[in-house]
């Protein structure tokens, strides 16, 4: 079963497969003040459910979409039909921005099914293929989904503290250059500007190609992670809120570089507590 990306042709060979589901995880920052769930109504590929990744987190939170509990993600998973062995694609809006944070909370929950629509829809649309309205249909799945959690590949603030000083781990961001460096605002209100001291940028958008959307070759990937300074050490994996984050982990996981860990809260709380120091700058 696929596990990293597949193509529009893949996925229209494989739409009327009962074992695959498809899952519309599109997600936009404030300031695109864009609602990805009416979005989703008025058009999407067919057949597919909506994974709504502020909805599937931890409510009690006061940090944007952290991780829900296994309890919750579960639960999530039985209302949307997704069952044990399924596979699993996902996709957004975009191209690709948000559908690697659900993919890489699938691989967290131990599903290992489970890859990313290179292009998402405006490649799936570009290639001529359908899409539809309405709210999709959920069909029980024949065997309920248990997840099997891979806690160590989540750190906080204080791993990323301890981190300054001991330089264990390559921190990567994935932000735009200009908010790593602290030369643009943040998109939430409150925060403070730059990244964490030691950090290197990596914006995700480096990983995809700029006309199409779609991911670079491997080669091209492993070479700008080379060029960041990925070669001994483990990493973790960062950026506005944990989302961007994921597309660089699927971009080691492309290039077949060691697994990250990711910083879940990221800058949305590095941001904003006073008490954790910042760089500006390169």
């Amino acid at each position: 079963m696929p596990n990293t990306l597949v193509s529009v042709d893949w996925l229209n060979d494989h739409l009327d497969d009962p074992n695959v589901i498809v899952l519309d995880a599109s997600y936009h920052l404030p300031t695109a003040k864009r609602d990805p769930d009416a979005e989703f109504v008025e058009q999407h590929i067919p057949g597919a459910l909506r994974f709504d990744i502020e909805e599937i987190s931890d409510h009690e939170a006061t940090l944007p979409h952290m991780l829900p509990t296994p309890e919750q993600f579960d639960e999530a998973m039985q209302d949307l039909g997704v069952g044990a062995g399924m596979q699993v694609v996902v996709y957004d809006s975009v191209g690709l921005f948000s559908a690697a944070r659900a993919w890489w909370m699938f691989r967290y929950f131990g599903h290992d099914e489970v890859a990313v629509l290179d292009g998402g829809l405006p490649a799936w649309m570009d290639a001529g293929h359908a899409v539809e309205s309405g709210r999709g249909r959920v069909v029980p799945p024949p065997h309920p989904f248990k997840s099997r959690v891979h806690a160590q590949w989540v750190v906080d603030a204080e791993d990323l503290l301890n981190n300054i000083d001991s330089q264990e781990h390559l921190v990567l961001d994935a932000r735009a250059n200009p908010r790593f460096k602290g030369e643009a605002a943040e998109p939430r209100p409150g925060m403070r500007a730059g990244h964490i001291p030691g950090s290197a940028n990596v914006p995700f958008s480096d990983l995809l190609d700029s006309d199409t959307g779609r991911f670079k070759s491997a080669d091209d990937v492993r070479s700008r992670f080379a060029d960041a300074g990925v070669d001994h050490l483990p990493v973790i994996v960062s950026c506005g809120s944990g989302v961007t984050a994921c597309v660089l982990a699927l971009g080691l996981e492309i290039a077949g570089l060691p697994e990250p860990k990711l910083y879940d809260g990221s800058w949305s709380e590095w941001g904003s507590r006073d008490d954790l120091p910042i760089e500006t700058g390169n």
